[in-house]
């Protein structure tokens, strides 16, 4: 590593990480605010609020990992350049990418910390800090109850009078089988069903099976105290599928729902679609971040500096903006899922981008020259 990159990187890491630890002290203080009577009220220990926070802080660095980058940026390169040392650099005959490419490799390794995270940490923070809340209160998590889960592929419909959510222990259950015209061919009936994910076999005890012939008339009927079934393609999380959101899901589980439920409507897959896209685009912000603010952070004279780091700021803000709105759009089925999850990253990405080649080619944008023009011809 060149002594120019080692400058620019110590540089930039000092602020980055003051801006991270100052974004993460302030909402410690505000969350513990917020929560210091529950704590106190469930006689939360010390310990165990660790946890809680320890579950929370990777959701919460996916949402600071940009701001946080955007303010270093700015601080970084406006300080050097009111210091004349990106001149110098320039002067010396080094490129102004040549200059950036540190801060993009910074940048590179925010978008795949970010990734490690979005990946399962992050989704399942609210999921964490719930197992957490049930757990301080020495009670277990609420049964789901009322369940109804509809294999299309299979044609078999569970019916499920409760369970709790990530266990493979089901309390009274019914099962229909039915044949591709719909006609019920085999009922089961059971006190309990579980699951054995190392075989995949389903365990159902004291079961009563009914057979139907195409008429509804029943042709056979037994009842066992237990029932081993190998062939049925059903899983705990596919039966617990319809109670969970697509924003609290990892990537793992909605490849998984996806490809389990196939056959459900477009207009309900929709927001699994798109979130899945959404995470796999959402840590490439910080690289689109890094293409906007450092073009806009590097000044070559006083004026205009002002403008420039406003102008980033509400570009960042305002892609932002667009990530949440396509978002929306893409789990209302209104466009596609790699539309609504990609299109602000390319667009703000291709303006970074014209930017860094204006700011290397000693041009100001268009709208930055006339509204630095109007201000000299006020004065």
């Amino acid at each position: 590593m060149r002594l120019l990159d080692r400058y620019v990187i110590r540089n930039f890491l000092q602020v980055y990480l003051y801006c991270i630890v100052g974004f993460i002290s302030i909402w410690l203080i505000f969350d513990i605010s917020d929560n210091i009577s529950t704590f106190i009220d469930e006689h939360i220990g010390l310990l165990l609020a660790a946890r809680y926070y320890a579950t929370q802080v990777p959701q919460v660095f996916i949402i600071l990992l940009p701001v946080s980058l955007l303010l270093a940026l700015l601080f970084t390169l406006g300080r050097m350049s009111r210091a004349n040392e990106v001149v110098s650099m320039l002067t010396a005959g080094v490129s102004l990418p040549r200059v950036l490419l540190p801060l993009i490799g910074m940048g590179l390794l925010t978008v795949a910390a970010s990734m490690a995270l979005n990946y399962s940490l992050a989704p399942h923070a609210d999921l964490a800090r719930k197992a957490l809340l049930s757990e301080a209160r020495a009670r277990p998590e609420a049964y789901i109850e009322g369940q109804i889960f509809r294999n299309r592929t299979d044609a078999r419909t569970w019916f499920i009078q409760n369970f709790r959510h990530g266990s493979n222990t089901f309390s009274n259950v019914q099962v229909l089988q039915q044949d591709a015209n719909d006609n019920i061919v085999t009922n089961y009936v059971a006190t309990n069903a579980f699951y054995r994910p190392e075989t995949k076999i389903w365990d159902l005890e004291n079961v009563k099976v009914v057979h139907y012939d195409h008429a509804g008339n029943i042709t056979d009927e037994q009842i066992y105290p237990s029932l081993k079934i190998e062939h049925w393609s059903e899983t705990p999380f596919r039966l617990g599928s319809a109670n969970v959101r697509a924003e609290f899901l990892s990537l793992p589980e909605l490849r998984e729902y996806l490809y389990f439920n196939s056959d459900f409507p477009a207009t309900l897959l929709a927001p699994f679609r798109t979130h899945l896209q959404y995470r796999l685009a959402l840590p490439w912000t910080c690289l689109v971040v890094v293409w906007i603010a450092a073009p806009l952070g590097i000044g070559y004279s006083r004026r205009g500096v002002l403008s420039s780091v406003a102008a980033a700021v509400v570009l960042v803000f305002t892609m932002n903006f667009l990530t949440h709105l396509f978002l929306a759009l893409g789990e209302g089925d209104r466009v596609s899922p790699w539309v609504a999850a990609w299109t602000p990253n390319l667009l703000f990405a291709a303006i970074g981008l014209y930017l860094l080649y204006l700011r290397a080619s000693n041009r100001e944008a268009p709208g930055f020259h006339l509204f630095t023009a109007r201000r000299i011809v006020a004065r």
